[in-house]
């Protein structure tokens, strides 16, 4: 009988890595928020959705990037600070002069944040499930990012210019959202719920304040450097605090940047206007 040589078709998969998955974030959502930039949209309907719209992407592309390891260890909270730092950065620019090197400028620190920030939330992921030597560096990474992200948001609430209850229900939602995902690197627990509590309670303090600073004759970015001072305060105690390590030397030290800020708070307000 006649031999037939049969031809066994090879199936070519292309097997994207962790870290080119998060290059190609990175490269979509900077060149996605400059042209944001270049429509030249601002504080209107169409410029908060597209803000939005870039943030839910930001989660998606991560679920995407991370959702291998998700299977293990699931948590909520490693979502939350990559949506309000895409958030923070896209409605920041509309506070921003419309010029061509604010923009690059802008966009140059929202892509090198967001690597790190994506570095640090998959180091979490990891963490949670076997001891990691980078998760210090991961932890004040996503801290310094945290702040960033409540200063945007904070400078932006403020400018709004809006009734007092719409602006104090805006400081709740992203002070707890980003409370919770801070404290959150500290444990890496897989549920919100422990920590709620807790988090509600500093929430709260950092709401009747910016309720005060909302009568306050300063500028935005006054207050917005105050309330992030006093967030850093509060949150680094708490970090401390679930580290053991709260000892006098350490609350001094962020009792001293409470007062530093408060004084920069009082010197720059125009009292006499």
């Amino acid at each position: 009988m006649p031999l037939v040589a049969k031809r066994k078709k090879k199936k070519i998969v292309f097997v994207v890595e962790k870290r080119q998955k998060f290059v190609i974030m990175v490269i979509l959502l900077s060149l996605t928020l400059f042209i944001v930039e270049f429509t030249g949209y601002r504080f209107t309907n169409s410029g908060i959705v597209i803000a939005v719209i870039l943030s839910l992407l930001t989660d998606l592309l991560l679920f995407w990037a991370i959702r291998e390891d998700l299977k293990q260890s699931f948590s909520w909270s490693v979502f939350i600070l990559p949506f309000l730092f895409s958030l923070a950065f896209s409605m920041f620019y509309f506070l921003t002069p419309a010029r061509f090197l604010s923009r690059i400028l802008l966009t140059s620190l929202y892509a090198f944040g967001l690597y790190s920030l994506l570095l640090s939330q998959n180091i979490f992921i990891v963490a949670s499930t076997r001891t990691i030597a980078l998760l210090s560096g991961a932890r004040i990474v996503s801290f310094v990012l945290t702040l960033v992200s409540y200063f945007f948001l904070t400078n932006i609430a403020f400018s709004l210019h809006i009734f007092l209850i719409p602006s104090i229900l805006i400081v709740f939602l992203y002070t707890f959202l980003l409370l919770q995902h801070s404290l959150w690197t500290y444990t890496l627990q897989k549920t919100i719920y422990p920590l709620s509590l807790w988090v509600l309670c500093l929430t709260l303090c950092l709401v009747e304040i910016a309720a005060v600073l909302w009568f306050w004759p300063s500028s935005p970015t006054v207050v917005a450097l105050f309330l992030t001072g006093f967030f850093y305060t509060i949150a680094g105690m708490s970090h401390v605090w679930l580290e053991k390590r709260l000892f006098r030397g350490v609350l001094w030290e962020y009792v001293w940047v409470g007062t530093i800020v408060f004084f920069v708070l009082v010197l720059f307000t125009p009292w006499g206007k």
